[in-house]
């Protein structure tokens, strides 16, 4: 069983800065594609960023680009999302997935979410 746990949501006001994390349990981490996703009150969830197994490709919405960075570290299995320059439209709960399948967009393993709430 694959758990994810996000942390470092909160409150910030609009130009902030927050920087999530998600932490995976298990030891096939390094196997995996990672990405953070968002779900704002009456919305759909869309998606926010995306890594590949080793780092070296990233992928953003264009809401996001130039803003967020997404990160990782295979040696402490971990996926990071800093988010600067935020804005009220980043308010949201924020989940971190993962999968193991190549090829795809779709991701297996979820986590709980983190709340992101931006002030203006």
């Amino acid at each position: 069983q694959v758990q994810l746990v996000e942390s470092g949501g909160g409150l910030v006001q609009a130009g902030g800065s927050l920087r999530l994390s998600c932490a995976v349990s298990g030891r096939r981490f390094s196997r995996y594609r990672m990405g953070w996703f968002r779900q704002a009150p009456g919305k759909e969830r869309e998606f926010v960023a995306r890594i590949n197994w080793s780092g070296s490709a990233t992928d953003y919405a264009a809401s996001v680009s130039g803003r967020f960075t997404i990160s990782r570290d295979n040696a402490k299995n971990t996926v990071a999302l800093q988010m600067n320059s935020l804005k009220p439209d980043d308010t949201a709960v924020y989940y971190c997935a993962a999968d193991e399948e190549p090829g795809t967009s779709t991701y297996k393993y979820w986590g709980q979410g983190t709340q992101v709430t931006v002030s203006s």
